[in-house]
C-alpha cells in the first residue's frame, strides 16, 4: 500500500468518529488496559527498524486510541505512561490535545494529532489532525483546518481573550529535516459550529524597525543540534524565544542558524501577538532576569513526562476540573 493510500484510508477511519460517539461501560481498570496496549505502539511508531512495522504500529495506535477515549469520561484519564505522545489540556480544560511524530524514514517525520473535546456528558467528541505541511509552500499564510494542519508536538497551551473570544496559542516542536528542527507558534480557535481552526492574522511586526505583513503563524528554523529556547514566560506574559544567526553568514542555510545570546519575544496585546525585537527585549528584562525554558521537550522532539505532567495539572487547576471518570462498571 502506497503512503497516499495508507493516510487515507486512516482519515477515512478517524473521520467517522469526529462526531459525538457513544460510550461503552468502562472502569479506570479498563483504562489501564487499553493504556498498556498503547505503550508499545506508542514506542514503534517512531523506533521500530522497518517502516512497514512503523506504519503497522501507528495504524494500531490510532485506533487502539480510539477506543480507549470511547470508554466514558476518559477526559478525565491522563495515558500519561505514554512516554511519545504529548498530552496537553487546555488552560480552561475545554479540550485536550494528543500529538506525536511518525518516522516515515530516516530524513520525513510526520505529525498527527487529535483534539478530544470536554463533553459534560463524558461522551467522546474527537477531531483528528492530519498533517499537511509536506504539502504547503507557504504555510504562513492562511487559515487551515484539522485536514490541512501544520504538524507539530505541542508542549505549551496559553489561554489569552479578546472582545469575549477565546483564543488558545500553541507552542510546539517539529524534527523538520534531518538536518534542521523547526518550532511553531499556532493560535487555534473554533468556529462556531464548534470546529477547530488553526491560524489567525494576529502575528503583527508593527513595532519593528522593518515592517513585515501581517502573519498567520510564526516559527523559527535551526540547526539540528543547536538548543534553542522557545517558550512561554508567565512572569514577564511574553513568548520568548532565541534570536538565531547563521554559523556562516550564509542566511538562506536555515539549517546553520544558532542561537548568538539575544532574544526576541511575542507579547499580547489588543487581540494580537506583537513581536518584540532583540533591541527592546533587552530593555524589558530586570537585572539578573533570565528567560527560562520548562524543556517539555527535548531537542529530538521526546517528551519530558515529569515537565509535561506538571503542565497539564497546572493547565487543568487554572481552569475548571474535568469530570471525574465513571467508575461504575
Amino acid at each position: 500500500m502506497r503512503f497516499t493510500e495508507y493516510k487515507l484510508m486512516l482519515a477515512i477511519c478517524l473521520l467517522g468518529i469526529s462526531l459525538r460517539s457513544a460510550a461503552q461501560p468502562g472502569s479506570p481498570a479498563i483504562f489501564r488496559q487499553r493504556e498498556d496496549s498503547l505503550k508499545k505502539y506508542s514506542f514503534d511508531i517512531v523506533n521500530a527498524e522497518s517502516a512497514a512495522s512503523r506504519f503497522r504500529a501507528d495504524s494500531q495506535f490510532i485506533r487502539s486510541l480510539v477506543r480507549a477515549l470511547k470508554l466514558p469520561h476518559s477526559f478525565d484519564y491522563p495515558f500519561d505512561s505514554l512516554q511519545t505522545i504529548s498530552r496537553l489540556y487546555a488552560p480552561d480544560s475545554s479540550f485536550r490535545i494528543f500529538t506525536w511524530q511518525f518516522k516515515k524514514d530516516d530524513m520525513i517525520y510526520l505529525q498527527e494529532g487529535a483534539i478530544q473535546m470536554n463533553e459534560p456528558d463524558g461522551s467522546l467528541k474527537l477531531f483528528p489532525l492530519f498533517d499537511a505541511s509536506m504539502f504547503t509552500a507557504k504555510p504562513l499564510d492562511s487559515i487551515r483546518t484539522r485536514r490541512n494542519w501544520i504538524g507539530a508536538i505541542y508542549y505549551r497551551i496559553i489561554l489569552k481573550t479578546y472582545e469575549g473570544k477565546k483564543y488558545y496559542t500553541l507552542l510546539g516542536f517539529d524534527d523538520f529535516s534531518e538536518t534542521s528542527n523547526k518550532k511553531w507558534m499556532e493560535v487555534l480557535t473554533f468556529s462556531p459550529e464548534g470546529e477547530p481552526l488553526f491560524g489567525v492574522p494576529y502575528f503583527s511586526f508593527q513595532e519593528d524597525s522593518v515592517h513585515k505583513p501581517l502573519q498567520y503563524r510564526f516559527n523559527i528554523e535551526y540547526k539540528k543540534e543547536a538548543g534553542t529556547r522557545f517558550n512561554y514566560d508567565p512572569q514577564m506574559d511574553m513568548v520568548v524565544y532565541d534570536h538565531l544567526i547563521p554559523e556562516n553568514n550564509e542566511p538562506q542555510k536555515k539549517d546553520t542558524y544558532v542561537p548568538d545570546g539575544d532574544f526576541e519575544a511575542f507579547q499580547w496585546k489588543d487581540g494580537r501577538w506583537i513581536h518584540v525585537e532583540k533591541e527592546l527585549f533587552t530593555v524589558k528584562l530586570k537585572d539578573g532576569q533570565f528567560p527560562q525554558d520548562a524543556k517539555l521537550l527535548d531537542e529530538q522532539g521526546n517528551v519530558n513526562e515529569q515537565q509535561l505532567q506538571a503542565q497539564s495539572e497546572k493547565n487543568i487547576k487554572k481552569g475548571t476540573p474535568p469530570p471525574k471518570p465513571n467508575n461504575n462498571p
